[in-house]
């Protein structure tokens, strides 16, 4: 018995020992402030606590008022410094591959894959960018995908003018799903006999959820759906890889002639993660986006008046009124660039973007230990009263007379920044201004129900934004 009494507190003390090693982990310097929660736990749940609001989570927000902007955390496990502070952000972005690298947890590794873009660095992560821009970049935008976009949105909301309503999200995102599955992949929803876009869907509701893999949960069918749709990527892969006689048609075929090159820097696995992660990427992002936008331009009646105002401009300028958008059109659409932009910045699809120091880092009198992860923190600045006046005001004037923004700031970093400044962008700024001209041109809505938005820290909208579309005279 006395034994058992002798073990119980040696492993008390233990505990207690290994407890406070974790609260006060040894740094050659000063840490920041704050608290490293419970032993591995942490403050995930604090982290993943909903949020029914535009503005900073309360987790960030309650931390910044009693640390200061930057201060240190535990989620998922893992010890990190959180930035609010805009220089802080910055250095980071600008010290990309030198004293920073791109880092994600452990979860969203498992979700994305191992080998995903945004686990690569160096040689790897710069030729698969100089890859995707083939796709994404201007000159495609220019030459491809504006008038395939063009058409699209005009088909799309033609077909929702002849419903009692529509969910915008879930319109807006099977939408942008065809047009980027379609150049990705080759994939068109009417022949063929398995929904994609469906595990996908079930991919994006776990995709920031607490990470418990148990049958039932949001995490759980997040992995579900990334298997799935792996399933039909390889054999896709698989298949194409079979036919030499078969000519470039998509991105999934330039895949297929980097691997089949004599000394391929492209792996099958570093391909197939490529392909998942711009599929969620190229549609999610942007729907939520817009969805939002299209509420905020809703309850903004000058907003939509400059913008109506803009694009009709547009209309009565050509010698043809139905004729489809033009790059030259598209660029000279002044004030719907400034309301991208506010969106973005009230969106902020992103909640947090990390990195891992790769070594000490001395910064402001704090020090971040080599390893520790730096989640830097875009709402954050986003919102500051300090940089936006009124920041949860939708005021796309904000924007007037500013310098055209072509990768991340101080103040701005909705797209990223650095080194990783989002390939997609140009894509999403197209999407985005093309549906609003073609919806602005030819339609008036009303809200029917919903729209009311949760972050988790990802943003939803839990009851959808429903909307009926008329046809203007």
């Amino acid at each position: 018995m006395e034994a058992l009494w002798v073990v119980a507190l040696v492993m008390a003390v233990a505990f207690i020992l290994w407890a406070y090693r974790w609260s006060h982990p040894k740094a050659n310097g000063r840490l920041p402030p704050g608290s490293l929660g419970l032993p591995l736990l942490g403050e995930t749940m604090q982290f993943f606590a909903p949020n029914p609001t535009c503005d900073v989570s309360p987790f960030v927000k309650d931390r910044v008022n009693r640390y200061g902007t930057i201060f240190k955390t535990s989620v998922v496990g893992r010890a990190m410094v959180v930035s609010a502070d805009p220089d802080l952000n910055h250095y980071v972005f600008q010290q990309e591959g030198k004293l920073f690298e791109s880092w994600y947890p452990a979860t969203f590794t498992e979700i994305f894959g191992r080998d995903n873009v945004g686990s690569l660095h160096g040689f790897m992560y710069k030729y698969l960018k100089t890859l995707v821009l083939r796709l994404y970049g201007q000159e495609n935008l220019r030459a491809v995908l504006l008038a395939d976009t063009d058409t699209a949105c005009r088909a799309t909301l033609a077909s929702w003018a002849d419903q009692p309503s529509v969910e915008l999200k879930d319109g807006l995102s099977t939408m942008i799903f065809d047009i980027t599955a379609k150049k990705l992949i080759g994939y068109e929803p009417t022949k063929s006999s398995e929904s994609l876009r469906k595990n996908f869907v079930a991919f994006i509701r776990g995709l920031i959820s607490f990470p418990v893999n148990i049958p039932g949960t949001a995490y759980h069918e997040c992995m579900k759906g990334r298997r799935n749709a792996m399933t039909v990527l390889k054999r896709m892969m698989r298949e194409r890889m079979a036919d030499e006689g078969r000519q470039p048609e998509d991105f999934l075929d330039v895949m297929i002639e980097e691997l089949r090159r004599e000394k391929p820097v492209l792996t099958e696995t570093v391909a197939l993660d490529l392909m998942f992660v711009l599929l969620f990427a190229s549609f999610e992002t942007t729907a939520l986006s817009l969805t939002l936008g299209i509420r905020l331009i809703t309850e903004n009646p000058k907003v939509l008046e400059a913008l109506t105002e803009e694009h009709e401009a547009i209309v009565r300028d050509r010698k043809d009124p139905d004729a489809g958008l033009t790059w030259a059109e598209y660029k000279s659409m002044t004030f719907t660039s400034q309301v991208t932009l506010e969106i973005a910045r009230i969106a902020n699809i992103v909640p947090g973007i990390f990195r891992k120091a790769l070594q000490d880092i001395e910064f402001k009198g704090y020090t971040i230990p080599a390893g520790w992860a730096v989640m830097v923190c875009p709402p954050a600045v986003h919102l500051n009263p300090e940089i936006y006046e009124d920041p949860l005001a939708f005021n796309p004037w904000r924007w007037q007379d500013k310098m055209e923004i072509t990768g991340g700031t101080k103040h701005f970093m909705a797209f990223g920044g650095g080194l990783r400044f989002c390939v997609g962008t140009d894509l999403s700024k197209v999407l985005m201004a093309t549906f609003i001209h073609c919806l602005v041109t030819k339609y008036r809505w009303k809200t029917v129900k919903g729209g009311n938005i949760m972050r988790t820290p990802g943003l939803s909208f839990p009851d959808g934004f429903h909307i009926q579309l008329f046809p203007k005279n």
